[in-house]
Protein backbone atom coordinates (compact mmCIF):
# COMPACT_ATOMS: atom_id res chain seq x y z
CA UNK A 1 0.00 0.00 0.00
CA UNK A 2 1.30 3.73 -0.31
CA UNK A 3 2.46 5.40 2.45
CA UNK A 4 2.08 8.94 1.34
CA UNK A 5 0.15 11.54 -1.04
CA UNK A 6 0.28 13.98 -2.42
CA UNK A 7 -3.23 15.47 -3.25
CA UNK A 8 -2.66 18.05 -6.40
CA UNK A 9 -5.92 19.64 -6.31
CA UNK A 10 -8.14 22.07 -3.94
CA UNK A 11 -11.13 22.34 -2.54
CA UNK A 12 -13.64 19.39 -1.78
CA UNK A 13 -11.93 16.98 -4.02
CA UNK A 14 -8.88 17.84 -2.30
CA UNK A 15 -11.46 16.94 1.14
CA UNK A 16 -12.64 13.66 -0.08
CA UNK A 17 -8.93 12.40 -1.54
CA UNK A 18 -7.40 13.33 2.04
CA UNK A 19 -11.01 11.19 3.36
CA UNK A 20 -9.96 8.33 1.45
CA UNK A 21 -6.13 8.11 2.43
CA UNK A 22 -6.49 8.61 5.51
CA UNK A 23 -9.25 5.68 5.89
CA UNK A 24 -6.63 3.49 3.94
CA UNK A 25 -4.02 4.42 6.56
CA UNK A 26 -1.87 6.53 3.94
CA UNK A 27 -0.74 9.72 5.18
CA UNK A 28 -1.39 12.97 2.62
CA UNK A 29 0.10 16.20 1.58
CA UNK A 30 -1.90 18.95 0.70
CA UNK A 31 -0.51 21.95 -2.02
CA UNK A 32 -2.14 25.32 -1.50
CA UNK A 33 -2.21 29.15 -3.27
CA UNK A 34 -2.13 31.64 -1.41
CA UNK A 35 -5.88 33.09 -1.21
CA UNK A 36 -6.22 28.87 -0.32
CA UNK A 37 -4.23 29.03 3.00
CA UNK A 38 -6.85 28.99 5.10
CA UNK A 39 -9.37 26.50 3.22
CA UNK A 40 -9.94 22.98 4.69
CA UNK A 41 -8.38 20.90 2.71
CA UNK A 42 -5.39 22.38 4.17
CA UNK A 43 -6.41 21.98 7.90
CA UNK A 44 -6.85 18.67 7.74
CA UNK A 45 -3.73 17.20 5.21
CA UNK A 46 -0.85 16.32 7.11
CA UNK A 47 1.63 18.55 5.65
CA UNK A 48 1.03 21.06 3.76
CA UNK A 49 2.63 23.45 0.70
CA UNK A 50 1.95 26.86 -0.58
CA UNK A 51 2.89 25.84 -4.69
CA UNK A 52 2.54 29.81 -5.87
CA UNK A 53 -0.30 32.96 -5.96
CA UNK A 54 -3.95 33.06 -6.85
CA UNK A 55 -3.76 32.62 -10.40
CA UNK A 56 -3.77 28.82 -11.48
CA UNK A 57 -1.20 28.63 -13.73
CA UNK A 58 1.63 30.17 -11.01
CA UNK A 59 0.02 27.25 -8.23
CA UNK A 60 -2.05 24.79 -8.79
CA UNK A 61 -0.80 24.37 -12.72
CA UNK A 62 2.85 25.08 -11.60
CA UNK A 63 4.46 21.48 -11.99
CA UNK A 64 7.91 22.28 -11.27
CA UNK A 65 6.47 23.79 -8.02
CA UNK A 66 4.20 20.86 -6.90
CA UNK A 67 6.74 18.46 -7.88
CA UNK A 68 9.50 19.95 -5.02
CA UNK A 69 6.30 19.89 -2.71
CA UNK A 70 5.80 15.97 -3.32
CA UNK A 71 9.65 15.12 -3.28
CA UNK A 72 10.35 17.37 -0.27
CA UNK A 73 7.40 15.78 1.87
CA UNK A 74 8.74 12.06 0.83
CA UNK A 75 5.37 11.55 -0.91
CA UNK A 76 5.10 8.18 -2.92
CA UNK A 77 2.19 8.86 -4.86
CA UNK A 78 0.16 11.82 -6.14
CA UNK A 79 -3.85 12.11 -6.62
CA UNK A 80 -4.80 14.53 -9.30
CA UNK A 81 -8.54 14.62 -8.42
CA UNK A 82 -10.35 16.36 -11.32
CA UNK A 83 -9.63 18.85 -13.66
CA UNK A 84 -5.88 20.77 -13.38
CA UNK A 85 -3.48 18.39 -14.11
CA UNK A 86 -5.75 15.33 -13.81
CA UNK A 87 -5.58 14.47 -17.17
CA UNK A 88 -2.41 16.10 -17.76
CA UNK A 89 -0.08 13.13 -19.51
CA UNK A 90 2.90 15.00 -19.87
CA UNK A 91 2.61 15.58 -15.87
CA UNK A 92 2.31 11.90 -15.20
CA UNK A 93 5.16 10.98 -17.00
CA UNK A 94 7.02 13.67 -14.95
CA UNK A 95 5.70 11.97 -11.68
CA UNK A 96 6.69 8.88 -13.02
CA UNK A 97 10.16 9.83 -13.77
CA UNK A 98 10.59 11.04 -10.32
CA UNK A 99 9.43 7.63 -8.76
CA UNK A 100 6.23 8.59 -7.70
CA UNK A 101 2.96 6.88 -8.66
CA UNK A 102 0.50 8.97 -10.49
CA UNK A 103 -2.91 7.92 -9.41
CA UNK A 104 -4.88 7.61 -12.18
CA UNK A 105 -4.46 5.44 -15.79
CA UNK A 106 -1.10 5.27 -17.72
CA UNK A 107 0.36 8.32 -19.54
CA UNK A 108 -0.11 7.05 -22.98
CA UNK A 109 -3.59 6.17 -22.18
CA UNK A 110 -4.41 10.06 -20.78
CA UNK A 111 -3.05 11.03 -24.16
CA UNK A 112 -4.56 8.72 -26.49
CA UNK A 113 -8.57 8.95 -24.28
CA UNK A 114 -7.68 12.39 -22.58
CA UNK A 115 -7.29 13.99 -26.02
CA UNK A 116 -11.14 14.31 -27.64
CA UNK A 117 -10.43 13.89 -31.25
CA UNK A 118 -7.98 11.23 -30.57
CA UNK A 119 -9.89 9.05 -28.27
CA UNK A 120 -12.85 9.56 -31.25
CA UNK A 121 -10.06 8.02 -34.00
CA UNK A 122 -9.67 4.62 -31.85
CA UNK A 123 -13.11 4.43 -30.79
CA UNK A 124 -14.54 4.56 -34.71
CA UNK A 125 -11.20 2.29 -35.25
CA UNK A 126 -12.62 -0.13 -32.59
CA UNK A 127 -16.37 -0.15 -34.27
CA UNK A 128 -17.74 2.18 -31.11
CA UNK A 129 -20.61 4.75 -32.53
CA UNK A 130 -19.47 8.04 -32.67
CA UNK A 131 -20.52 11.33 -33.62
CA UNK A 132 -19.88 12.69 -37.26
CA UNK A 133 -17.13 14.85 -36.76
CA UNK A 134 -13.68 15.51 -38.22
CA UNK A 135 -10.48 15.24 -36.82
CA UNK A 136 -8.24 18.09 -35.93
CA UNK A 137 -8.54 21.56 -37.40
CA UNK A 138 -5.11 23.10 -39.07
CA UNK A 139 -7.55 26.58 -39.26
CA UNK A 140 -10.44 27.88 -39.35
CA UNK A 141 -10.96 27.47 -43.41
CA UNK A 142 -11.03 23.68 -42.90
CA UNK A 143 -13.62 24.51 -40.17
CA UNK A 144 -15.52 26.09 -42.98
CA UNK A 145 -14.68 23.39 -45.19
CA UNK A 146 -15.99 20.61 -42.91
CA UNK A 147 -19.37 22.42 -41.55
CA UNK A 148 -20.25 22.65 -45.59
CA UNK A 149 -19.93 18.62 -45.66
CA UNK A 150 -21.22 17.95 -42.48
CA UNK A 151 -24.10 20.48 -42.82
CA UNK A 152 -25.17 22.63 -39.76
CA UNK A 153 -25.49 22.87 -36.97
CA UNK A 154 -22.41 21.71 -35.62
CA UNK A 155 -20.26 22.06 -32.42
CA UNK A 156 -17.05 23.14 -32.41
CA UNK A 157 -15.02 21.32 -29.40
CA UNK A 158 -11.55 21.50 -27.73
CA UNK A 159 -9.36 18.67 -28.14
CA UNK A 160 -8.03 19.06 -24.94
CA UNK A 161 -11.57 20.53 -23.69
CA UNK A 162 -13.22 19.39 -20.19
CA UNK A 163 -16.19 20.95 -18.33
CA UNK A 164 -17.67 22.85 -21.37
CA UNK A 165 -15.00 24.93 -21.87
CA UNK A 166 -13.72 25.23 -25.62
CA UNK A 167 -17.46 24.62 -26.68
CA UNK A 168 -19.25 26.29 -29.43
CA UNK A 169 -22.20 25.61 -31.16
CA UNK A 170 -22.98 26.93 -34.90
CA UNK A 171 -25.97 27.10 -36.83
CA UNK A 172 -25.18 29.15 -39.21
CA UNK A 173 -21.99 29.81 -42.15
CA UNK A 174 -21.69 33.67 -40.78
CA UNK A 175 -21.02 32.58 -37.04
CA UNK A 176 -18.24 30.22 -37.70
CA UNK A 177 -15.58 32.00 -37.64
CA UNK A 178 -15.85 34.09 -34.65
CA UNK A 179 -17.20 30.91 -32.83
CA UNK A 180 -13.45 29.68 -33.74
CA UNK A 181 -11.40 32.84 -32.69
CA UNK A 182 -13.59 31.83 -29.20
CA UNK A 183 -13.21 28.79 -28.93
CA UNK A 184 -10.07 28.49 -29.31
CA UNK A 185 -9.23 31.01 -27.37
CA UNK A 186 -11.05 29.68 -24.48
CA UNK A 187 -9.44 26.62 -25.14
CA UNK A 188 -5.81 27.84 -24.91
CA UNK A 189 -6.30 29.87 -21.35
CA UNK A 190 -7.71 26.67 -19.95
CA UNK A 191 -5.90 24.09 -21.11
CA UNK A 192 -2.60 25.51 -23.11
CA UNK A 193 -4.26 23.82 -26.09
CA UNK A 194 -5.96 26.17 -28.80
CA UNK A 195 -6.84 22.65 -30.75
CA UNK A 196 -9.83 21.89 -31.77
CA UNK A 197 -12.39 19.62 -34.29
CA UNK A 198 -15.76 20.00 -35.11
CA UNK A 199 -18.92 17.38 -35.14
CA UNK A 200 -22.21 17.22 -36.16
CA UNK A 201 -24.84 18.71 -33.50
CA UNK A 202 -27.34 16.17 -32.42
CA UNK A 203 -30.25 18.32 -31.64
CA UNK A 204 -31.95 17.64 -28.13
CA UNK A 205 -30.19 14.13 -27.33
CA UNK A 206 -29.52 13.19 -23.70
CA UNK A 207 -25.76 13.21 -21.87
CA UNK A 208 -25.46 9.89 -20.38
CA UNK A 209 -22.10 8.75 -18.86
CA UNK A 210 -20.50 5.27 -17.93
CA UNK A 211 -18.12 4.86 -14.72
CA UNK A 212 -15.91 2.35 -15.04
CA UNK A 213 -12.63 0.75 -13.07
CA UNK A 214 -10.25 -0.81 -13.83
CA UNK A 215 -6.91 -2.52 -12.45
CA UNK A 216 -3.80 -3.86 -13.50
CA UNK A 217 -4.77 -7.76 -13.60
CA UNK A 218 -6.75 -6.54 -16.67
CA UNK A 219 -9.80 -6.67 -14.50
CA UNK A 220 -12.88 -4.13 -15.66
CA UNK A 221 -15.72 -3.10 -14.49
CA UNK A 222 -18.96 -0.70 -14.85
CA UNK A 223 -20.55 1.14 -12.42
CA UNK A 224 -23.46 1.69 -13.75
CA UNK A 225 -24.47 4.89 -15.75
CA UNK A 226 -25.85 8.42 -15.46
CA UNK A 227 -27.94 11.35 -16.73
CA UNK A 228 -25.92 14.48 -16.99
CA UNK A 229 -28.36 16.01 -18.52
CA UNK A 230 -28.90 19.49 -16.69
CA UNK A 231 -26.62 21.41 -17.82
CA UNK A 232 -25.74 25.02 -17.80
CA UNK A 233 -25.74 27.13 -21.53
CA UNK A 234 -22.41 26.76 -21.52
CA UNK A 235 -22.51 22.99 -21.04
CA UNK A 236 -21.32 22.61 -18.08
CA UNK A 237 -23.21 19.81 -15.53
CA UNK A 238 -25.94 21.33 -13.19
CA UNK A 239 -27.93 18.23 -11.99
CA UNK A 240 -27.08 14.60 -12.27
CA UNK A 241 -28.61 11.57 -11.38
CA UNK A 242 -28.02 7.58 -11.18
CA UNK A 243 -29.47 5.08 -12.71
CA UNK A 244 -30.71 7.17 -15.91
CA UNK A 245 -33.97 7.51 -15.56
CA UNK A 246 -36.81 6.90 -18.72
CA UNK A 247 -33.90 4.65 -20.37
CA UNK A 248 -34.59 1.51 -22.55
CA UNK A 249 -33.10 -1.53 -20.89
CA UNK A 250 -31.90 -2.60 -24.36
CA UNK A 251 -29.92 0.71 -24.24
CA UNK A 252 -28.86 0.76 -20.80
CA UNK A 253 -27.23 -2.12 -21.66
CA UNK A 254 -25.55 -1.29 -24.91
CA UNK A 255 -23.96 1.61 -23.12
CA UNK A 256 -22.70 -0.68 -20.55
CA UNK A 257 -21.22 -3.29 -23.03
CA UNK A 258 -19.78 -0.64 -25.14
CA UNK A 259 -18.30 1.53 -22.00
CA UNK A 260 -16.88 -2.24 -20.86
CA UNK A 261 -15.00 -2.58 -24.73
CA UNK A 262 -13.60 0.42 -24.99
CA UNK A 263 -12.18 0.57 -21.70
CA UNK A 264 -10.80 -3.04 -22.21
CA UNK A 265 -9.18 -1.97 -25.60
CA UNK A 266 -7.23 0.63 -24.41
CA UNK A 267 -6.50 -1.35 -21.23
CA UNK A 268 -7.75 0.79 -19.02
CA UNK A 269 -6.56 1.39 -15.11
CA UNK A 270 -8.41 3.58 -12.31
CA UNK A 271 -11.35 5.10 -12.43
CA UNK A 272 -12.79 6.60 -16.04
CA UNK A 273 -15.90 7.74 -17.97
CA UNK A 274 -16.87 7.15 -21.14
CA UNK A 275 -19.67 9.86 -22.20
CA UNK A 276 -22.36 9.56 -24.58
CA UNK A 277 -25.02 11.21 -26.24
CA UNK A 278 -28.48 9.45 -26.49
CA UNK A 279 -31.44 9.99 -29.17
CA UNK A 280 -34.23 7.72 -29.03
CA UNK A 281 -32.04 4.88 -29.47
CA UNK A 282 -29.43 5.83 -31.12
CA UNK A 283 -25.85 5.89 -29.16
CA UNK A 284 -23.03 8.33 -30.07
CA UNK A 285 -19.61 7.87 -28.05
CA UNK A 286 -18.54 11.79 -27.37
CA UNK A 287 -15.33 11.52 -24.80
CA UNK A 288 -13.99 9.78 -22.17
CA UNK A 289 -12.39 11.87 -19.12
CA UNK A 290 -9.39 9.54 -17.50
CA UNK A 291 -10.05 10.96 -13.61
CA UNK A 292 -12.56 10.86 -11.32
CA UNK A 293 -15.69 13.21 -12.06
CA UNK A 294 -17.07 15.15 -10.16
CA UNK A 295 -20.63 13.45 -9.69
CA UNK A 296 -18.80 10.58 -8.68
CA UNK A 297 -21.07 10.38 -5.75
CA UNK A 298 -24.47 9.76 -6.86
CA UNK A 299 -22.13 6.49 -8.06
CA UNK A 300 -21.08 5.43 -5.05
CA UNK A 301 -24.58 5.28 -2.93
CA UNK A 302 -26.14 3.96 -5.69
CA UNK A 303 -23.61 0.70 -5.78
CA UNK A 304 -22.37 0.93 -2.33
CA UNK A 305 -18.86 1.63 -3.76
CA UNK A 306 -16.03 3.65 -2.81
CA UNK A 307 -14.64 4.90 -6.26
CA UNK A 308 -11.74 7.18 -4.69
CA UNK A 309 -10.54 4.20 -2.32
CA UNK A 310 -10.41 1.46 -4.72
CA UNK A 311 -8.29 4.42 -6.82
CA UNK A 312 -6.12 4.24 -4.26
CA UNK A 313 -5.73 0.55 -4.27
CA UNK A 314 -5.46 -0.20 -7.93
CA UNK A 315 -2.50 2.49 -8.12
CA UNK A 316 -0.47 0.58 -4.40
CA UNK A 317 -1.03 -2.70 -6.95
CA UNK A 318 -4.11 -4.39 -5.75
CA UNK A 319 -6.89 -5.88 -7.27
CA UNK A 320 -10.12 -4.84 -7.54
CA UNK A 321 -11.97 -5.69 -4.28
CA UNK A 322 -15.30 -6.33 -5.97
CA UNK A 323 -16.06 -8.10 -9.52
CA UNK A 324 -19.32 -7.27 -11.94
CA UNK A 325 -21.27 -9.80 -10.53
CA UNK A 326 -21.40 -7.76 -6.93
CA UNK A 327 -22.67 -4.82 -7.88
CA UNK A 328 -26.32 -3.92 -7.78
CA UNK A 329 -28.32 -0.86 -7.42
CA UNK A 330 -30.07 0.25 -4.34
CA UNK A 331 -32.37 2.90 -5.21
CA UNK A 332 -31.83 6.11 -6.86
CA UNK A 333 -29.64 9.39 -6.19
CA UNK A 334 -29.21 12.81 -7.77
CA UNK A 335 -26.71 15.34 -7.21
CA UNK A 336 -27.31 19.42 -7.46
CA UNK A 337 -23.69 21.44 -7.36
CA UNK A 338 -24.18 24.07 -5.31
CA UNK A 339 -22.17 26.80 -7.08
CA UNK A 340 -21.06 30.92 -6.08
CA UNK A 341 -23.16 31.76 -9.43
CA UNK A 342 -25.54 34.26 -10.41
CA UNK A 343 -27.94 32.32 -12.27
CA UNK A 344 -30.05 35.32 -13.06
CA UNK A 345 -27.00 36.72 -15.01
CA UNK A 346 -25.99 33.93 -16.93
CA UNK A 347 -23.72 31.74 -14.17
CA UNK A 348 -21.43 34.65 -13.74
CA UNK A 349 -19.45 33.50 -11.57
CA UNK A 350 -19.78 35.20 -8.00
CA UNK A 351 -16.54 35.82 -5.54
CA UNK A 352 -16.89 36.72 -1.81
CA UNK A 353 -16.94 36.06 1.94
CA UNK A 354 -19.18 33.38 2.76
CA UNK A 355 -21.44 34.10 5.65
CA UNK A 356 -24.50 32.40 7.70
CA UNK A 357 -23.33 28.97 6.11
CA UNK A 358 -25.48 26.01 6.48
CA UNK A 359 -25.54 22.54 4.75
CA UNK A 360 -28.20 19.78 4.96
CA UNK A 361 -27.91 16.55 6.36
CA UNK A 362 -30.49 13.52 7.90
CA UNK A 363 -31.19 9.69 6.48
CA UNK A 364 -30.39 9.47 2.56
CA UNK A 365 -28.72 12.92 2.11
CA UNK A 366 -24.48 12.93 1.55
CA UNK A 367 -22.85 16.53 1.08
CA UNK A 368 -19.28 17.11 -0.45
CA UNK A 369 -18.11 20.57 0.75
CA UNK A 370 -15.04 22.65 1.72
CA UNK A 371 -17.03 26.09 2.46
CA UNK A 372 -17.47 27.47 6.10
CA UNK A 373 -18.31 30.56 7.12
CA UNK A 374 -15.72 33.58 6.79
CA UNK A 375 -14.35 31.66 4.44
CA UNK A 376 -13.10 33.69 0.92
CA UNK A 377 -14.07 32.85 -2.33
CA UNK A 378 -11.30 33.57 -4.76
CA UNK A 379 -11.96 34.73 -8.31
CA UNK A 380 -9.61 32.46 -9.95
CA UNK A 381 -11.42 28.50 -9.50
CA UNK A 382 -14.02 26.75 -10.71
CA UNK A 383 -16.94 28.31 -8.66
CA UNK A 384 -18.55 24.62 -6.94
CA UNK A 385 -19.01 24.82 -3.11
CA UNK A 386 -20.93 22.43 -2.42
CA UNK A 387 -22.03 18.89 -3.98
CA UNK A 388 -25.51 18.04 -2.01
CA UNK A 389 -26.54 14.31 -2.86
CA UNK A 390 -29.99 12.93 -2.48
CA UNK A 391 -30.25 8.96 -2.39
CA UNK A 392 -33.76 7.26 -2.12
CA UNK A 393 -35.19 3.82 -2.32
CA UNK A 394 -37.07 5.23 -6.04
CA UNK A 395 -36.75 8.52 -8.03
CA UNK A 396 -39.79 10.04 -6.87
CA UNK A 397 -38.28 9.65 -3.39
CA UNK A 398 -35.15 10.74 -4.00
CA UNK A 399 -36.45 13.98 -5.73
CA UNK A 400 -38.51 15.00 -2.74
CA UNK A 401 -35.18 14.36 -0.31
CA UNK A 402 -33.62 16.74 -2.58
CA UNK A 403 -36.09 19.36 -1.99
CA UNK A 404 -36.06 19.09 1.74
CA UNK A 405 -32.49 19.08 1.20
CA UNK A 406 -32.02 22.59 -0.57
CA UNK A 407 -34.80 23.66 2.07
CA UNK A 408 -31.85 23.63 4.61
CA UNK A 409 -29.19 25.36 2.70
CA UNK A 410 -28.16 28.28 3.44
CA UNK A 411 -25.04 29.57 1.88
CA UNK A 412 -25.09 33.72 2.48
CA UNK A 413 -22.36 36.56 0.95
CA UNK A 414 -22.45 35.06 -2.85
CA UNK A 415 -25.33 34.41 -5.71
CA UNK A 416 -25.92 29.96 -5.11
CA UNK A 417 -27.39 28.13 -7.89
CA UNK A 418 -29.04 26.09 -4.76
CA UNK A 419 -32.89 28.24 -5.56
CA UNK A 420 -32.41 27.24 -9.02
CA UNK A 421 -32.11 23.34 -8.11
CA UNK A 422 -34.80 23.65 -6.12
CA UNK A 423 -36.98 24.76 -8.28
CA UNK A 424 -35.68 22.32 -10.99
CA UNK A 425 -36.91 19.30 -8.34
CA UNK A 426 -40.66 20.91 -8.48
CA UNK A 427 -40.66 20.98 -12.35
CA UNK A 428 -42.98 18.55 -13.79
CA UNK A 429 -40.58 18.43 -16.95
CA UNK A 430 -37.90 17.23 -14.76
CA UNK A 431 -40.00 14.81 -12.47
CA UNK A 432 -41.33 12.84 -15.57
CA UNK A 433 -37.76 12.25 -16.14
CA UNK A 434 -35.59 11.58 -19.88
CA UNK A 435 -35.20 15.41 -20.21
CA UNK A 436 -32.62 16.23 -22.66
CA UNK A 437 -29.62 18.85 -22.91
CA UNK A 438 -31.43 21.67 -23.71
CA UNK A 439 -33.59 21.57 -20.76
CA UNK A 440 -31.90 24.42 -18.43
CA UNK A 441 -31.39 26.90 -21.12
CA UNK A 442 -35.05 26.71 -21.47
CA UNK A 443 -36.07 26.71 -18.39
CA UNK A 444 -38.87 28.61 -17.21
CA UNK A 445 -37.76 32.46 -16.67
CA UNK A 446 -39.14 33.12 -13.30
CA UNK A 447 -37.37 29.64 -12.34
CA UNK A 448 -33.59 31.00 -13.39
CA UNK A 449 -34.18 34.78 -11.80
CA UNK A 450 -35.15 33.34 -8.60
CA UNK A 451 -38.41 35.60 -8.73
Amino acid sequence: MLRKILIANRGEIALRINRAAHELGIETVAIFSEPDRESLHVRFADEAFCVGPGPVARSYLNIPNILSAALISGADAVHPGYGFLAENARFAEICADHGLTFIGPAPDVIAKMGDKATAKALMHDARVPTTPGTGILSDVGAAVHAARKLRYPVMLKATAGGGGKGMRVVREPGELEHAYATAQAEAEANFKDGRLYLEKLIERPRHIEVQVLGDTFGNVVHVGERDCSVQKPSHQKLIEEAPASELAPATRERLHDIALSAARAVRYTSAGTLEFLVAGDDVFFMEMNTRIQVEHPISEVVHDVDLVREQIRIASGEPLSFAQQDLTTRGHAIECRINAEDPSQNFAPAAGTLSDVALPGGFGVRVDSHIYAGLQIPPYYDSLLAKVVAHGATREEAIRRMDSALAETRIGGVHTTADLCRSVMRDERFIRGGVSIDFLEAFAAPAISGS
